[in-house]
């Protein structure tokens, strides 16, 4: 019990999601059959007909926790490792009575402020549907991006190090130019806004985030 209570949030939230994604994944992913809950990727999973039209509103932070296959919660997850921590531990250290707390409300309301744009663009198409954490993620990375714009950013697809906030302005770039594209099937609607609310309400609630965002850059 010890170790639950003094375990990070950030690695809580990883643990969980896992957890409840594998067990929720469809039939056609390979999984652990023996805590199989497939039931559970159609109830949870967003779609903007149920909510607007059925007033299925868990559905809005529901769908971050469940994932289409085992890359999918891979890419998210390992995202969330490498910066959650930085940013939880600022909301800690910036806000030492509720930055925990502040950290999960967050993380839980990102789910929801990413797929904001879909609910209203998709509420009368009963066909659209969107599963995975990856507005909350790029809220995270983006408050991450925030707190330390000129650290040095390396992925698997980018083998060289880029400055964060560089990396910050291709990504919501690349979000809007993919999302007006419309050729694949990857929310990156939830993606740019995602990224908005991570940057945004840090400084809404903190002004004097942006004051060290630019103090560093300058």
């Amino acid at each position: 019990m010890n170790v639950i209570a003094s375990m990070p949030i950030t690695m809580a939230i990883i643990i969980g999601t896992t957890i409840i994604s594998v067990m929720s994944f469809p039939l056609d992913v390979q999984g652990f059959d023996q805590v199989r809950k497939p039931e559970w990727f159609d109830k949870f999973k967003f779609n903007a007909s149920a909510v607007a039209g059925s007033g299925q509103f868990y559905r809005l932070f529901s769908y971050g926790f469940i994932h289409a296959n085992w890359m999918h919660l891979a890419f998210n997850m390992i995202t969330l490792y490498f910066f959650g921590d930085q940013v939880e531990g600022t909301f800690k250290q910036t806000f030492p009575l509720f930055g925990g707390v502040f950290y999960i409300v967050f993380y839980v309301v990102a789910i929801a402020a990413s797929s904001l744009h879909d609910l209203i663009k998709y509420k009368n198409q009963p066909y659209y549907n969107a599963v995975g954490a990856s507005g909350a993620v790029s809220a995270v990375l983006f408050a991450s991006i925030l707190f330390n714009p000129n650290m040095k950013l390396m992925f698997i697809f980018l083998p060289i190090p880029i400055t964060a906030w560089i990396f910050g302005l291709l990504y919501l770039g690349y979000s809007v130019y993919m999302a007006r594209k419309g050729t694949d099937n990857i929310g990156h609607n939830a993606h740019f806004w995602g990224a908005i609310f991570g940057f945004v309400v840090p400084i809404l609630i903190y002004p004097e985030f942006i004051r060290r965002f630019v103090n560093i850059l300058f």
